[in-house]
């Protein structure tokens, strides 16, 4: 086998990150939009960009609780990528690495494995977890025996201690809390406080991601929210986009009444901070969960002694929450109180966060062992669906 490059598809929730190992990926949203504006057009995945007004737009996902189950979406959208119009490939000749969520049921890995191997006529396939993948990167750069990874993505965060490169199955955690929730959570904050938009999913989402930070010190900062303009330097406005001139909403400083400029705008405050409190506090939406920090913590007491200081000095965040501003120090800083003080802590944003288990992925398909992790498809036309979940942990 001397394919010179793998196309890897780390199949997330919320967007799919695609492309040859030679290439940079491309970010492609995994699901199928529809606009007030345009009725009869679906838009699949990045097709949303030529969308006029993306105002009250209506989503049809693959995924639901970080699992795939809508096939017929996922199939559509997956056609999309594989085309022209998006990251053209030939499986016949080139392998395919493609992630799938811990604790897959086996049902999904039977179809998802047909799929690739009937309908897309796959060669050779490697179907593994995106944290495999983030260890992947994170050891070959660090020389590492032991990491922790914290996967905190759309539909959950997950914290996966890993040992000489393998799962450490006891010690696993998963927070049911990921974008969505924040996303859910803001949108019903606003609508209750200043203006109904438990329809606008895709604008909030993008007022989350320009607006929201993770405080060092939440009731400090929400003794600054109490207060007024100046003294109050948490309270923003964030102007809507209204699609004629303005694509993407932003947040500004707030101007004074007589000066306003005919935009219509959301108060944002304590939102600001409270919003991804929730991965830390999930208990404040009566979700009866730990926090990010404590499920680490939680996740090294399971793992053999001799392994836990190695772990604390080897976190390693990605995923699209950890891009939040003071996410990473405020996991350090919980993390570094809760542990023995002669152990070190040490706790790593993953570089590109959105694309770290790709990046693995690129890493992987070097690695001398590659083929022998895959499935071929003689092995799939011999063995049928029983050689789908008998797969190895790398």
């Amino acid at each position: 086998m001397s394919e010179t490059s793998c196309y890897i598809l780390d199949n997330g929730a919320y967007t799919a990150k695609v492309g040859f190992s030679t290439m940079e990926p491309k970010i492609v949203p995994n699901c199928i939009m529809k606009a007030k504006s345009e009725r009869r057009r679906p838009f699949i995945g990045s097709q949303i960009e030529e969308c006029r007004d993306a105002s009250g737009l209506f989503y049809i996902l693959p995924f639901q609780k970080g699992f795939l189950i809508n096939w017929d979406t996922q199939k559509t959208i997956w056609d999309f990528i594989f085309s022209k119009e998006c990251c053209p490939v030939n499986f016949s000749e080139t392998p395919l690495i493609i992630t799938e969520p811990i604790f897959n049921f086996s049902s999904i890995q039977e179809a998802m494995t047909e799929i690739f191997f009937e309908e897309y006529e796959c060669q050779t396939l490697l179907r593994i977890n995106a944290t495999d993948l983030a260890e992947y990167n994170y050891r070959k750069a660090h020389k590492n025996e032991c990491t922790v990874v914290v996967d905190s993505g759309y539909s959950y965060t997950y914290i996966v201690p890993y040992i000489k490169g393998k799962k450490y199955k006891q010690g696993i955690r998963r927070i049911d809390i990921g974008g969505k929730v924040l996303t859910n959570h803001l949108k019903e904050v606003l609508s209750y406080r200043q203006l109904n938009v438990m329809e606008e999913s895709y604008v909030i989402n993008q007022a989350k991601e320009d607006s929201c930070f993770v405080s060092q010190d939440f009731m400090a900062d929400m003794e600054i929210a109490r207060k007024k303009a100046p003294e109050n330097t948490i309270v923003k406005d964030y102007v809507l986009p209204d699609y004629t001139t303005i694509r993407r909403g932003y947040l500004r400083d707030i101007v004074k009444p007589d000066e306003d400029l005919e935009q219509q705008t959301l108060r944002l405050n304590n939102e600001r901070f409270a919003i991804p409190e929730l991965l830390f506090r999930p208990s404040d939406v009566g979700i009866p969960q730990m926090g990010i920090p404590e499920a680490i913590m939680h996740s090294i007491e399971e793992c053999p002694e001799v392994n836990k200081e190695s772990l604390l000095e080897n976190i390693v965040l990605y995923g699209g929450n950890t891009l939040f501003p003071g996410f990473r120090d405020r996991v350090y800083n919980e993390v570094r109180a809760f542990a023995l003080d002669h152990f070190d802590v040490n706790v790593t944003l993953g570089e590109n966060p959105i694309t770290y288990a790709w990046e693995g992925g690129k890493l992987m398909f070097r690695d001398p062992d590659f083929y022998s992790f895959c499935m071929t498809r003689e092995e799939y036309e011999e063995e049928g669906k029983a050689l789908a979940f008998e797969r190895f942990d790398i």
